[in-house]
């Protein structure tokens, strides 16, 4: 009987020992992702955006970083990268054009971005012995790096892109980023079980609550977090219009509406 319980506790405490993934929204396109063994992945970090009324102090409380994703280039995306990269010594996931234009043009630390957390679309990446796997995915949007020295100047930055995060006893998650429906994010519906995609809906510079939704539909994610909408006045797509279009196209994905600075956990 003895030898059966030990048995028993041999199984099940690996199964015990798996913790929650936690997602963060900061407004805007950028959120935290923490997976079950406490790793920090920052996907577009602007924390400091206009919606973000505690921003400097998210940014402040920001003290272990293991990664940051950016999607593309513009200033809206890249956000408070390069402080928290300094202070952190976070390594930079992007595209490799992006990625070296971050590094020469930007400031972002050298070191911090390498072969091991570079790829291009529909290449993947593993990242903390196969805790986390990163695909990358195409968007229709632009990508150029403003530099603000006078005169003002666009320096090449690559493509735009999203992210396909699949985390070890954890959800797989998809960051769209910047973009407009585009019929291969069919492929990502037949290719993989997306548990959680996060969507822009603002309308003007990406596409809005309607293409959005037709967008769910073609990768059918359990839920979808609405994103990128409502940081300026312009980006007028609201939560409101994106659920009536889900609902009008009988679309059974969850929306899971997060308040700004609020932490969910996904078991």
């Amino acid at each position: 009987m003895k030898k059966l319980i030990f048995l028993l506790l041999i199984i099940l405490l690996p199964v015990a020992s798996f913790g929650a993934t936690e997602i963060t929204w900061y407004g805007h396109s950028s959120f935290k992702i923490q997976t079950p063994n406490g790793k920090v992945l920052l996907i577009d970090p602007w924390l400091t955006n206009p919606v973000n009324k505690e921003g400097k102090k998210h940014l402040k409380e920001l003290r272990k970083v293991d990664f940051i994703l950016l999607t593309h280039a513009h200033g809206d995306h890249i956000g408070n990268s390069i402080e928290i990269a300094k202070e952190t010594g976070a390594k930079l996931v992007a595209t490799y054009d992006l990625g070296k234009a971050m590094v020469k043009y930007a400031g972002y630390p050298e070191k911090q971005f390498d072969y091991e957390t570079t790829g291009n679309f529909g290449g993947e990446i593993t990242l903390l012995d196969g805790e986390v796997k990163i695909l990358f995915v195409p968007a229709v949007h632009s990508s150029a790096l403003e530099i603000t020295d006078s005169p003002k100047s666009l320096i090449y930055g690559g493509n735009p892109g999203g992210f396909l995060i699949t985390i070890k006893n954890g959800p797989t998650l998809y960051h769209t980023g910047d973009t407009d429906l585009f019929e291969d994010m069919k492929l990502l519906g037949l290719m993989y079980k997306v548990d959680i995609m996060m969507v822009c809906i603002g309308d003007k510079f990406t596409m809005g609550p309607k293409r959005a939704a037709i967008a769910t539909k073609f990768v059918n994610p359990k839920m979808v977090i609405p994103m990128h909408f409502g940081t300026f006045p312009m980006l007028n797509g609201t939560v409101e219009e994106f659920e009536k279009e889900i609902a009008e196209q009988k679309i059974q994905t969850k929306i899971l509406k997060i308040k700004i600075g609020e932490t969910v956990k996904i078991e």
